[in-house]
């Protein structure tokens, strides 16, 4: 097999770029000259669109108006409905404004939260309870008595309005709904008093224009590249979502006339067939992938319409799954990312969200490019999604799937009911609710799973069923009791992903046997070791523990036996006293207090490779934040409802943070939050010298932020949430401070 794959690589490369040595276009060899598409929005042809909607948006009728936006995918809706979202004007306009995408298999309780979400901020626990009648009217009254733009991303059927209309009171204030939808009945339906917008597709001119800037950015196109830009641009049919595709493919071969001509060869081919040419010019960027790219974007497809694709979920799935292949010098993990960034470069798939590091933290698909995936993922027999109800075999499906994606399925008595259908599965995921799914005997005598992902099923008593599949490299499933000793079975599983409503949940000495074992992540509870576990098995591949005690790591002589950790979230009720240099990889670390207890915090040492340091519920000493000052990679510090401690006979010093020269050098996102004995704050450019996102939330007591604050050259953003009003003044201050200095991109958010 290794071989075949060898073969199979060599030839691919030789058909896509010649035997004559030129660079192919794996990931390892990739190189983007194309903007994120997340950091700017690129709105070549839409600028009349956005001047009429921008009138319309801030228009003198005081009547709560919706303004439908209509057109096919990939014309640009969502990107012309973004810049409106984004722009200065809009956001100053209007008192609060939300976005939510609807899609076709919409939920009104996700509707309802995403909404309170971008309104509210912060979510409560009592906000999470409350039914789907308490959430709507909740909304309604956060709505009522302010201006506000709602925009309603995706919507496709009548239903979905009527759903959700009720939701938004008409203050006659000028609040506005903006609505992006293909289907022209839904246009004439919701905005039945008002006219809808139709978006049209490019003309030559604008399609070049936009292939140029994915391409070349500010560069000029070389003479003797220019008329083959302009025809394929031509050729694109004016679809911006195709320029954007095919963009991202030819910035990957800047300098080879021989790619390009073949490339318009084919998209001249693709457009001779009316029916599906859109299709086929998408086909066009996944046929120039290369072999293991192509099983990797094929497996975005077994995600839902508009779903946010956790980047860690993916990178261990595809870890499991055996798309990725090491080349000795990087993990698996760090191959799977730059996947996915070559994916992003040619536009493929798109950053949904980022980290407070600037990293992608969650990914998202084009529609059209997620039906491309599921039709050539169903000709080649690579996967198989169903919606709703499972009952039986699917009609007309001739093949037995590799992998079966099921989204939305409330009531799967029996999936796919048959053993001999399902014989050759490799992978099952089911994705969203399903807490009264009942999976029959039959799913589990299928020995040759590997991937098995049903978070969402909630299991009162561990499956012991789950014990016979020997193959699982990847299961993440819910649980409400203990693991059992036999666990060790699966001693080909990589990652174990459990969510539980237990406070505590047990796990065996066993489970630290397996010798395969990369990422451990218990959701909604924390980990109990078996004290019993004292074996010298040294874990080389673990890179993720979390939730787990540091008692108990010490205790059980596990912190010396998992030198390549990554990620470690863990917690005690006792000092932190703990050795963890000898770490030497360790990026990732959560400290925090268990429950009711005053866990001090005044020494450990660190690593240098720490980039993200969590500290929650803790009394901190004010020598460990020079301590942590000091950490030359640290790139995000969050801080979290602790208290901190000066020296004895000095209480001022309780609430004062006086930074020294020098700390902080890396430090590019800082998180304060319900620190109930910080007061005073000193501090200035020559501490947080790389600082880009400041994020202040519940601290009551703060009195305001440091004016030196703002002299910081790569400060980007400072957000206020639930702060005093001197703290608002302050941040106000510092804006308009660097506005007179000629600084004009310090963005202050306040909630």
């Amino acid at each position: 097999m290794e071989e075949l794959d060898s073969a199979i690589d060599k030839l691919q490369k030789i058909v896509e770029h010649g035997s004559d040595g030129m660079r192919n276009s794996s990931f390892s060899d990739a190189v983007s000259s194309t903007p994120d598409p997340t950091s700017t929005n690129t709105v070549v042809g839409l600028d009349e669109d956005l001047i009429k909607l921008k009138d319309r948006l801030t228009s003198l009728e005081n009547k709560l108006e919706v303004i439908p936006m209509i057109g096919m995918g990939g014309i640009g809706k969502t990107t012309l409905a973004r810049n409106l979202y984004n722009d200065r004007l809009i956001i100053s306009h209007f008192d609060t404004c939300a976005w939510i995408v609807i899609s076709q298999d919409y939920d009104v309780r996700a509707i309802l939260l995403g909404l309170l979400a971008c309104i509210v901020g912060k979510l409560t626990d009592d906000m999470l309870q409350q039914k789907n009648s308490q959430l709507a009217v909740t909304l309604y009254k956060s709505l009522t008595g302010i201006r506000y733009l709602v925009v309603l991303d995706d919507m496709w059927s009548t239903r979905a309005w009527d759903d959700v209309r009720m939701f938004f009171p008409d203050n006659n204030n000028r609040s506005r709904i903006l609505l992006t939808t293909r289907e022209k009945n839904v246009a004439n339906y919701v905005g039945s008093s008002s006219q809808y917008h139709q978006m049209r597709l490019l003309n030559k001119f604008e399609s070049w224009n936009l292939l140029h800037q994915k391409v070349f950015g500010e560069d000029k196109c070389p003479p003797e590249f220019e008329k083959i830009e302009r025809n394929i641009a031509s050729d694109c049919g004016g679809l911006p979502l195709a320029i954007h595709v095919i963009g991202g493919l030819l910035s990957e071969a800047k300098g080879r006339r021989d790619f390009w001509e073949r490339v318009a060869d084919d998209i001249s081919s693709a457009m001779a067939e009316k029916d599906e040419q859109f299709y086929n010019i998408l086909a066009l960027s996944y046929n120039y992938l290369s072999y293991h790219l192509k099983s990797c974007f094929l497996f975005m497809g077994a995600f839902p319409e508009d779903h946010e694709i956790r980047a860690s979920k993916l990178v261990r799935i595809w870890v499991a799954e055996g798309f990725l292949e090491s080349n000795g010098d990087k993990s698996l993990e760090e191959i799977a990312e730059e996947n996915l960034k070559v994916l992003v470069d040619r536009n493929l798939v798109m950053v949904r969200e980022r980290k407070s590091n600037g990293k992608a933290k969650s990914y998202s698909i084009h529609d059209l490019l997620r039906d491309l995936c599921v039709k050539k993922a169903a000709k080649d027999k690579f996967l198989h999604v169903k919606n709703w109800q499972v009952h039986n075999v699917p009609e007309g499906l001739s093949y037995f799937p590799r992998r079966v994606s099921v989204h939305q399925s409330y009531r799967i008595r029996d999936v796919y009911g048959s053993t001999e259908f399902m014989s050759l599965l490799r992978s099952f995921l089911c994705i969203g609710l399903a807490s009264r799914v009942i999976l029959s005997p039959v799913f589990f005598a299928l020995r040759l799973l590997r991937v098995l992902d049903v978070l969402d099923i909630e299991f009162h008593q561990f499956p012991t069923e789950l014990l016979g599949l020997v193959n699982l490299h990847y299961l993440a499933f819910s649980c409400n009791s203990d693991f059992p000793s036999a666990i060790s079975r699966l001693w080909n599983l990589q990652t174990l992903i459990v969510q539980s409503s237990l406070f505590y949940m047990y796990l065996p000495s066993e489970i630290w046997e397996m010798p395969e074992l990369r990422h451990i992540k218990f959701k909604k509870t924390r980990i109990c070791i078996d004290d019993a576990y004292r074996k010298k098995n040294v874990q080389r591949k673990l890179q993720t523990i979390s939730c787990t005690t540091l008692d108990q790591l010490i205790d059980c002589n596990l912190l010396g036996n998992i030198p390549n950790i990554k990620n470690l979230g863990i917690h005690s009720a006792s000092p932190f006293h703990v050795d963890l240099s000898h770490l030497h990889r360790l990026e990732i670390l959560k400290c925090s207090a268990r429950k009711w207890s005053r866990t001090s915090i005044s020494k450990l040492d660190f690593p240098p490779s720490i980039r993200k340091l969590t500290l929650s519920k803790l009394t901190i000493h004010w020598g460990f934040m020079t301590t942590i000052g000091l950490l030359p990679n640290l790139e995000v510090l969050k801080i979290r409802k602790c208290t901190f401690k000066g020296q004895e006979m000095q209480p001022r010093d309780d609430e004062e943070w006086v930074l020294t020269e020098g700390e902080f050098c890396s430090l590019q996102f800082l998180l304060l939050e319900k620190l109930k004995n910080l007061v005073h704050w000193q501090a200035d450019e020559t501490h947080l010298p790389r600082l880009r996102h400041l994020l202040i939330r519940g601290c009551s007591a703060l009195e305001e932020i440091p004016s030196g604050i703002g002299e910081i050259p790569t400060l980007e953003i400072i957000e206020l949430d639930e702060c005093s009003p001197s703290v608002v003044a302050s941040a106000k201050q510092i804006q308009e401070d660097q506005r007179e200095y000629g600084n004009d991109g310090l963005e202050v958010r306040i909630s």
